[in-house]
């Protein structure tokens, strides 16, 4: 297998208010990543309407994802932000790989069963069709790394199948065009981190998520710093103190969440955090948790709000990442026409 440059590519859908578990999940991690690699991050737009979307609300989510990118910490000169839609590649790859991709893989995808529920004969094709676009997302970049959460990882094992896969299908060809012995990387998942998966403030057992009807079940990256402290308040918790050691926080959800969160926050480990609050009521560590919540979020929500308000200058970073974008993802594209045997297009010659 040929030895490919390091870079990192991951998305986030435009789908409603971006809140704790995204920023925590993601898109801190992303921040830190842009440090140590050559990083794109997309707001996969095109996934996004695997279900209907209002067309000027998903405009207006498109840009709010990429202004939290960009309040969070990513740099937009050092690492490639950009929308999906805007870089033709991705949809295009994606059906030479619904073409190498078999049907049994998709349908073992559970993420499909789950979203799709038991209506599945009205689900999109597009719903079902869903891990192939992400696999394109990822090799038209030949990326190397990608960081997902564990939702996503039977999607990144599907990317990895497609891609040796295609490798196999197509070893004389791709040798023969001078490739090496493999076209695509076999794409690293990078899964984990302190809050990895941060669940709902009403019940520790389910995920945090924006489509929950209770606004108090998230903390949104929009919301001020009274709205964080009244949620944080109101968070569920049980009757006994915080214990001592992570091994007392076993079956105790709620409380399991808020020092994770905590630990996140602060950048430290739940151990440390309960070394310093073990014993503590609930009271006591919620009021430290709402400080450091409103330090964390308060100065994110507020550049967010800012920048959202210059739609024309979240426009011109997405337009020039995708430039950037698509001076990857198009050689990578004509080598894999080539490969697969199209005749692509040249110079226009006048026919005689």
């Amino acid at each position: 297998m040929a030895a490919f440059k390091e870079l990192v590519f991951s998305g986030v859908q435009p789908t409603g208010n971006l809140h704790l578990g995204n920023y925590l999940g993601a898109i801190k991690r992303f921040v830190e990543m842009q440090e140590r690699a050559e990083c794109l991050y997309c707001v996969v737009d095109l996934h996004a309407i695997t279900l209907w979307q209002n067309p000027a609300e998903l405009r207006t989510q498109i840009r709010e994802v990429t202004a939290a990118f960009i309040a969070a910490g990513i740099d937009p000169r050092r690492s490639i932000v950009f929308n999906q839609s805007q870089v033709p590649q991705h949809a295009e790859l994606a059906w030479i790989f619904n073409c190498v991709a078999r049907l049994g893989w998709l349908n073992r995808m559970t993420q499909f069963k789950d979203k799709a529920g038991k209506d599945r004969e009205n689900a999109s094709v597009g719903l079902y069709d869903y891990p192939v676009l992400m696999a394109a997302d990822i090799l038209a970049y030949r990326a190397t790394h990608v960081p997902v959460g564990e939702d996503q990882k039977q999607h990144l094992e599907l990317t990895r199948d497609i891609a040796q896969k295609f490798n196999n299908d197509f070893a004389e060809s791709i040798l023969a065009h001078g490739h090496g012995e493999g076209f695509f990387p076999v794409t690293e998942p990078l899964i984990g981190g302190p809050a990895a998966r941060v669940m709902s403030l009403r019940d520790g057992t389910k995920k945090m998520s924006k489509s929950d009807p209770s606004d108090y079940s998230r903390i949104n990256l929009t919301d001020d710093a009274d709205a964080i402290a009244q949620k944080v308040r109101k968070a569920k918790t049980d009757p006994e103190p915080l214990p001592s050691e992570a091994a007392g926080l076993a079956g105790r959800a709620e409380a399991d969440n808020l020092v994770g969160i905590f630990a996140a926050l602060q950048g430290s480990t739940r151990e440390a955090v309960l070394a310093e609050y073990g014993g503590a009521q609930f009271s006591a560590f919620k009021g430290a948790l709402v400080e450091l919540a409103v330090e964390s979020l308060a100065p994110l929500s507020a550049e967010m709000k800012q920048l959202v308000a210059d739609p024309a200058h979240i426009d011109a970073i997405l337009a020039d990442g995708a430039e950037r974008a698509e001076a990857i993802a198009a050689p990578t594209l004509d080598a894999v026409k080539d490969i697969v045997g199209f005749v692509r297009r040249g110079p226009t010659l006048r026919a005689v």
